[in-house]
């Protein structure tokens, strides 16, 4: 059978054929793509091709989003279900298909092509996709010459096999390592955890209990394990995940060196393009103004949270002391002594919410407020899939299709950790045929899986964390742009971008919303609304130590892309960082920075405080909501609409700044934020 016609990522379904991808198909295919990608180029920068946006479009857009497309597949299936055998095949193509888009974003043809575009000829959208597509040559290296220009293209491609490689190390570091342990030492672990550690040594013929490194595991020992060793134990495994401090077992899957050579490389690009360092390449296509002005905001968020931080420490030293026999408390020990303080103080525990929250009744209740509020129906779908646990839906207003949706719930062995949205396909006036494309998106998350034959139990964090991400999902899949470079996501700043998937947060704390998604696993029975009090006025635990954690993360991304010397070691920024804005001082083992897959292999390099600077946006937005909603506390069906037709339908035709102003009437304001988290002093 020839491979070329057999070939999934060839052939033009409407959606990807996840199931009959193979590793063998990738490289075939990228070579191919490319090649044609690569011919179109060549055809709309001839002195003889028209400047015409919809002329360059019908030609070249159609081309690369079949590249985009395939190897957006393979990417994504690199992610969700590597193997020995993928990761080979994607390493192999990463080059390839780095070096074309480093050369299409670089081509001085095509930027010149662009610049001759009438401005006349175009719409709204497609004026502000020229916008940014000439502001991208630039910071692509299309007006490079000579040697910066192919030093440029060699940065990049290194960048991304540095990156993929970091990305690899941190997954392998977490999946490799495991510890056997006895019953006696699971002492207060919850029932579900125990369950699957013994049905994970199981299934290697082991004895005992398998603790792994996964977050549905390592985050309940943490919490509720009474054992100081263990916990110390599996602190110090998780901590020193990809680096230096690592067991010399693992000393294959340093990041140290990655890092390192990131920082430069970097820095080198910056220099290239005439900025003095990367940071300012980043906020060049995001809201905020410069590095300074980023900087300030976080030191200044960092003043308004220390004191309640301090605070928040005070009281768990103290009750350490007089409850828990702990005078000394280790970094181990404050997730154990934070949860106890929970129960001792709000009469409740995260383990008792759990068994509320089913996975299915929490997405009836998810699904209820988006089709309320929004104005949608979504029902189940058909689609290829990679895994049994992937479900496909649909989303349809008055009938007609909106967008579609792939939902990846657990967590597995080969499957990166945390949650994550990623576009399939964006929102698009097709220039080949006329007809219109629907967006389709991933939502991958990393929940625990059903135990006993019962569904699978979200905490109220994991439910949290399905709403977000399904916020960054109804970005997508809403729009109403029909040019796709700013349709959706695409084209919003990147500091913008979580405005609607923190925006979406705040409806798990809504009584009204709540009371629909809730069953416990064994009555039944809806959550008590007694209960949901208690969790409200636990709501801002610790809110101080939390957003001193992010700001200690955010401004080390920011100092590491600024005023660091990237020849020299980056541990003393980080030391530097926790000494300014840190009230608990980790151990000097804790190696955070080797498995900070957002800045080394996510994309948010020099633009993790993204998540503070939207959460300004998404607390002041959800004021709306929480100024128009009914004495019950339903939301306003008239709020939702507009808040979908300015910030989610208008994705990024226009400036973020813009649609915020569009729904809200002003330019927004911190005090929202302050006072959703309980950090005001009236």
């Amino acid at each position: 059978m020839n491979l070329q016609n057999s070939n999934p990522l060839l052939q033009a379904p409407a959606l990807p054929l996840f199931d009959q991808i193979k590793p063998e198909h990738v490289n075939v295919a990228v070579d191919e793509l490319i090649t044609a990608a690569s011919k179109a180029l060549e055809t709309v920068t001839a002195s003889e091709f028209p400047a015409d946006w919809h002329a360059i479009s019908k030609v070249l857009d159609v081309n690369t989003e079949r590249l985009s497309t395939a190897w957006g597949a393979v990417s994504h299936l690199n992610s969700v279900a590597d193997s020995p055998e993928l990761r080979a095949a994607y390493n192999e193509a990463l080059p390839k298909v780095t070096e074309f888009w480093t050369r299409l974003g670089a081509d001085e043809r095509l930027y010149a092509k662009y610049k001759l575009v009438p401005p006349e000829s175009l719409d709204v959208a497609q004026t502000q996709a020229l916008k940014n597509a000439l502001r991208n040559f630039v910071l692509g290296g299309a007006e490079l010459q000579g040697e910066a220009k192919a030093r440029y293209a060699s940065i990049q491609e290194r960048m991304a096999e540095l990156s993929q490689k970091f990305s690899e190390n941190a997954l392998d570091a977490t999946d490799k390592f495991s510890m056997n342990v006895t019953l006696d030492e699971l002492d207060g672990v919850p029932q579900d955890v125990i369950h699957t550690a013994r049905s994970l040594a199981e299934q290697e013929g082991k004895t005992g209990y398998k603790l792994s490194l996964k977050m549905p595991c390592y985050l309940p020992v943490m919490q509720f394990a009474k054992s100081s060793a263990l916990r110390a134990q599996l602190y110090k495994a998780y901590v020193t995940r990809a680096s230096d401090q690592a067991s010399a077992e693992f000393a294959a899957l340093d990041n140290t060196q990655l890092i390192q050579e990131i920082l430069q490389l970097r820095q080198e690009e910056a220099r290239l393009l005439g900025y003095p360092n990367y940071a300012e390449i980043s906020v060049a296509t995001k809201m905020a103004d410069s590095p300074e002005k980023v900087i300030g905001f976080l030191r200044d968020l960092s003043a308004r949270a220390r004191p309640f931080a301090e605070k928040d420490l005070q009281d768990l030293k103290e009750f350490a002391s007089a409850h828990l026999n702990i005078q000394n408390p280790q970094a181990w020990d404050w997730p154990y002594i934070g949860e106890k303080l929970k129960e001792a103080r709000y009469s409740f525990s995260d383990q008792e919410v759990k068994q509320y929250f089913t996975a299915p009744k929490v997405l009836q209740g998810l699904f209820k407020i988006i089709e309320t509020l929004f104005e949608v129906n979504i029902h189940p779908d058909q689609a290829p899939i990679w895994h049994p646990a992937v479900a496909f839906y649909r989303i349809e207003r008055h009938g007609e299709l909106v967008g579609q949706f792939y939902l990846d719930p657990p967590a597995r062995a080969g499957k990166r950790g945390g949650a994550w949205m990623d576009d399939v396909r964006a929102r698009w006036l097709r220039p080949d045929n006329g007809q219109l494309q629907t967006p389709v998106a991933h939502l991958v998350c990393n929940f625990a899986d059903g135990v006993d034959g019962n569904p699978p139990l979200l905490t109220h964090d994991d439910v949290i964390t399905l709403f977000h991400e399904f916020g960054h999902g109804l970005h997508h899949m809403l729009t109403q742009v029909n040019e796709r470079d700013v349709s959706g996501i695409s084209g919003v700043e990147w500091d913008a971008v979580e405005l609607p998937s923190q925006f979406m947060e705040n409806f798990c704390w809504e009584w009204s919303v709540l009371k629909h998604m809730t069953s416990h696993v064994k009555t039944g029975e809806a959550l008590p609304k007694e209960l949901f009090d208690k969790m409200v006025a636990a709501k801002n635990f610790q809110s101080g130590l939390q957003t001193l954690r992010q700001i200690e993360f955010s401004l080390l991304d920011m100092l590491l892309h600024t005023e660091h010397d990237p020849l020299k070691d980056f541990m003393p920024v980080l030391h530097k960082v926790r000494n300014e804005v840190a009230v608990i001082q980790p151990p000097e083992f804790n190696r955070m920075t080797h498995t900070f897959s957002h800045i080394f292999a996510g994309g948010y390099a020099a633009g993790y405080y993204s998540y503070k600077w939207a959460e300004v946006l998404s607390a002041d937005a959800y004021a709306a909501f929480e100024e128009t909603a009914a004495p019950d506390g339903t939301p306003s069906l008239e709020t939702g609409r507009h808040y979908r037709q300015t910030i989610l339908e208008a994705g990024g035709s226009r400036p973020a700044l813009e649609s915020f102003i569009a729904f809200r009437g002003r330019e927004p304001s911190l005090n929202a934020l302050l006072r959703h988290q309980g950090m005001t002093t009236a």
